[in-house]
């Protein structure tokens, strides 16, 4: 019989966390992804019924010139049209990411204290520091691999129907709808953008296990009321002007990074997302600006980034402190 290795007794407890929470994790961005697709196919054939054989059009370019010979500035039209509408696409899925990891941090270390279920799972030989940690790992790369998943069922259910569409019009759109997309290369950036996220989020799960394991009752209301009702009062006492900073500043780099982290690719620059209005005809020139392995490694060594990280990493040893102490909680 084989050992029971202290990394397998992690990836059970991950895979505990997904079977407890496999509706947020798994179908809640499954069901998105169905629903928005649903949504396009009604609309394809409203389309149809409404404009008949006008043919339809991305970013202002009809599909059947596509079997013409267009020129290489309305080729490249169209391929960056068609790369941002599949990765914004994904946005209701990256928002639903955000909800249902949130509240589930949030309720990671208070539910079992709340229902004394904390007493059986102390009972197993588990550590505290590894129940913690799986709960970190199911929220920060498990939940958005799923999502990464439910964004590919959308994005191949989105060139599926248009290419259905194009079909039934007498049109092979197979090489124009495909072929220039990049999926791979596309999917593959999603991939890497994972533990990016992962760091980047860390001071938001932080301060949810935190707030998890410290609060006995609405652990909600401490975790959002807190930070806010201490930025209220920082503004209102003008504290940051005592630092040559405005108050602003706390709540981007403070408030927001405790409780926004957790949005997926929150880390951007706001400033660089200008250049999207200067990319010419090709969008997908700022994306790959925006998501290049250079621009995403120098936002990993900003202070901004870094003191999150550290921050993140303070408030989850807190909370595997606080887990080894608190097993009461009253709901």
């Amino acid at each position: 019989m084989n050992a029971i290795t202290p990394s397998s007794k992690f990836l059970w407890q991950i895979k505990r966390e997904f079977w407890e929470h496999r509706g947020g994790f798994l179908w809640t961005p499954v069901i998105i992804a169905l629903v928005m697709l649903a949504f396009i196919a009604m609309g394809l054939v409203t389309a149809e019924l409404t404009a008949q054989r006008a043919g339809f059009t991305l970013n202002g370019i009809h599909i059947d010139q596509l079997t013409s010979h267009i020129d290489a500035d309305d080729m490249a039209k169209f391929q960056g049209a068609l790369d941002v509408g599949l990765i914004t696409m994904g946005m209701p899925i990256r928002i639903a990411l955000f909800v249902v990891v949130f509240f589930y941090a949030l309720g990671a270390l208070y539910n079992d204290r709340a229902d004394r279920s904390v007493l059986f799972w102390k009972s197993l030989p588990l550590s505290d520091t590894q129940t913690v940690l799986s709960k970190v790992a199911a929220g920060l790369i498990l939940a958005p691999a799923l999502a990464v998943f439910g964004m590919i069922v959308l994005q191949l259910g989105f060139l599926i129907l248009f290419t259905l569409y194009a079909a039934l019009h007498g049109i092979n759109a197979l090489p124009y709808l495909w072929s220039p997309t990049h999926l791979i290369a596309m999917w593959i950036k999603f991939a890497v953008l994972i533990p990016v996220n992962a760091l980047w989020a860390l001071p938001t799960m932080g301060w949810l296990l935190l707030c998890s394991a410290w609060a006995r009752s609405k652990p909600f209301l401490w975790a959002v009321m807190l930070p806010v009702v201490t930025g209220v009062i920082i503004t209102w006492m003008q504290l940051m002007q005592s630092f040559s900073l405005h108050s602003g500043w706390f709540w981007q780099h403070v408030i927001g990074r405790v409780l926004l982290s957790l949005i997926p690719e929150s880390w951007i620059n706001l400033e660089s997302l200008k250049s999207l209005d200067h990319a010419g005809a090709d969008p997908s020139i700022a994306l790959s600006n925006l998501f290049s392995f250079g621009a995403i490694a120098d936002r990993m060594a900003s202070a901004n980034f870094v003191i999150g990280v550290a921050a993140g990493l303070a408030m989850i040893a807190a909370a595997i402190w606080l887990r080894r102490k608190r097993v009461e909680a009253y709901s």
